[in-house]
């Protein structure tokens, strides 16, 4: 969504570094490229003047003129104020003192209501919640069944008295659906649900019936919060929807959907600053678990290719299992082998994560690597997947035995290539010798600071290049005459002084036993064989 946003800001930042003082020219000229890119964005024009002069009224002051790294200091004013246009903080649902809790969802046709009523519902379960889904959208051509569709897929139940629309092209009022949601908040209090979505009819565009129809049902239910759910890729349109719906329904809170998209995301930084309502859910994707609480902080760290690692985190936490996690850091610590099969395991936990683009894409930095993520193939983790589920099981504990007809098998029960399965492998034992570094108490292989290295990485122990700085001298090694009479003398010095201590040895030296360099007795030695020929020539 900000991709186009976040490497016009990045760009803009590294004309800044390296400087130990800014001047007025450079954060007018910083200011100007920010400015272009917030409009290229299609960000709201009014919201694109407060944003840059906070920025620049900030970045001339002494909060930056005093900083030991002034670029640093006008990227955190970014950033900032960037929090400040998304909202400023986290906003959570209120949740009423007497339940039903009842939440209404208001938007446009085609904002994606019905999916993420859905979505809502589903996190809301997750939490220890019994949420109720009412299908009070009677408008829209089969919206009733869909919405019974998704509350299946998502495990709540569903009150839909009215079929709804079955597929007419009307603009006739079908049903009643403020008697629909009144209904339904009844049923749930009856039933003991503690949480109530109500799923309203839209419009392809603003008009009095759907705000009078909007606003009817709002003073039936008396909602504890009303959504506004919102495309995020309809650009500068938002604000003028927004205000509308304010005006008409008056929403509490903020719903941007479709984040996933390609649009420049103008939407998601201009309707809180413009409603002043927050924006507290996102929808990221089709899946109903592509749904997260709208963190301000961590969107601005995201737009600034500063990473999302703390909900990255909680979406980690959400799908490894405990359990499983426990058990494979048992493993480690007794010094077992990491096996294929607990790769296997490993792979199925990280696939529930979702998209691996979107989780490496919450890494800071990436967008310098952004080439090389779109080409990522998501499909690889399956064909990992499929390789190993080929094996048998003794395969999978010991990989050693797997021979070359046994990779050919492999091979044809998987739908791979032999190449395939040999770069698995490989894979597969730099990351067994990684967990047994690990397991010997080495630390993390290869992350600088902490203990344990890997070999080949500069400035790690076992590294194959020294870093570069003071080195000691060499010592000048005395090399092997070209002389063979002399050189069979320098190894027979060389052999004694092991043996015997050598020509400065004292007598009773260690090595000497007592016996001085000159009475060493070679007669009795065990020689390898060849060896006698180079200490006399003749014996």
């Amino acid at each position: 969504m900000f991709t186009s946003l976040s490497d016009r800001l990045t760009s803009t930042f590294k004309n800044l570094r390296g400087r130990g003082r800014l001047s007025e020219a450079d954060i007018d000229a910083t200011v100007r490229e920010i400015r272009r890119a917030l409009l290229d964005a299609d960000v709201a024009v009014p919201v694109v003047r407060e944003f840059t002069a906070a920025v620049r009224e900030r970045a001339l002051s002494a909060e930056v003129s005093a900083a030991l790294n002034p670029a640093q200091q006008v990227v955190k004013i970014v950033n900032d104020e960037l929090v400040e246009i998304l909202g400023g903080q986290t906003r959570p649902l209120r949740h009423a003192k007497t339940p039903p809790t009842v939440i209404m969802l208001a938007g446009l046709q085609g904002a994606g209501k019905t999916t993420l009523a859905g979505k809502l519902a589903l996190a809301l379960r997750e939490q220890g919640h019994t949420p109720l889904l009412v299908a009070a959208d009677l408008q829209r051509p089969n919206a009733v069944t869909q919405l019974s569709v998704v509350a299946e897929r998502a495990g709540v139940p569903v009150f839909a008295p009215h079929p709804g629309n079955q597929g007419a092209e009307t603009d006739a009022v079908i049903g009643d659906p403020v008697a629909v949601a009144r209904d339904g908040v009844a049923e749930a209090r009856a039933k003991q649900h503690d949480v109530v979505i109500v799923d309203t009819a839209g419009r392809l565009g603003v008009d009095e019936v759907l705000m009078r129809q909007a606003g009817d049902i709002r003073a039936a239910i008396d909602p504890d919060e009303v959504l506004f759910v919102i495309d995020a890729m309809i650009g500068q349109d938002a604000v003028a929807t927004a205000q509308a719906f304010l005006e008409g329904v008056d929403f509490t809170g903020v719903v941007l959907s479709k984040l996933d998209g390609d649009a420049r995301g103008g939407a998601a930084l201009s309707v809180a600053k413009v409603t002043g309502r927050p924006i507290m859910f996102a929808s990221t994707g089709e899946k109903l678990t592509d749904f997260e609480v709208f963190h301000p902080d961590r969107m601005a760290s995201r737009i600034l290719d500063m990473g999302d690692v703390l909900t990255l985190i909680e979406q980690a936490e959400r799908a490894f299992d405990a359990e499983e996690a426990a058990r494979m850091a048992a493993k480690v610590e007794k010094g077992e082998d990491f096996t294929l099969a607990d790769f296997l395991v490993q792979m199925q936990q990280m696939k529930k994560l979702g998209s691996m683009k979107k989780m490496l894409g919450m890494l800071p930095g990436m967008a310098q690597m952004r080439e090389q993520l779109e080409s990522f193939d998501e499909r690889e983790v399956d064909r990992i997947q499929a390789i190993i589920q080929s094996m048998t099981p003794a395969e999978r504990d010991n990989p050693k035995i797997i021979n070359g007809s046994r990779r050919a098998r492999i091979a044809r029960g998987s739908g791979q290539t032999t190449t395939a399965v040999n770069q698995l492998l490989e894979r597969f034992d730099a990351a067994q010798k990684m967990m047994r570094q690990m397991s010997k108490g080495g630390g993390v292989p290869g992350m600088p600071g902490v203990p344990g290295g890997m070999p080949g990485m500069p400035g790690m122990p076992g590294a194959g290049k020294k870093s570069r700085g003071k080195q000691q001298p060499k010592k000048k090694v005395k090399g092997r005459s070209g002389n063979p009479a002399k050189r069979a003398q320098q190894e027979r010095e060389a052999l004694q002084k092991a043996l015997g201590g050598g020509p400065t040895a004292p007598a009773g030296s260690a090595f000497g036993g007592g016996t001085a360099r000159d009475e060493v007795d070679l007669d009795g030695l065990e020689l390898p064989p060849g060896l006698d020929k180079l200490l006399g020539g003749g014996r």
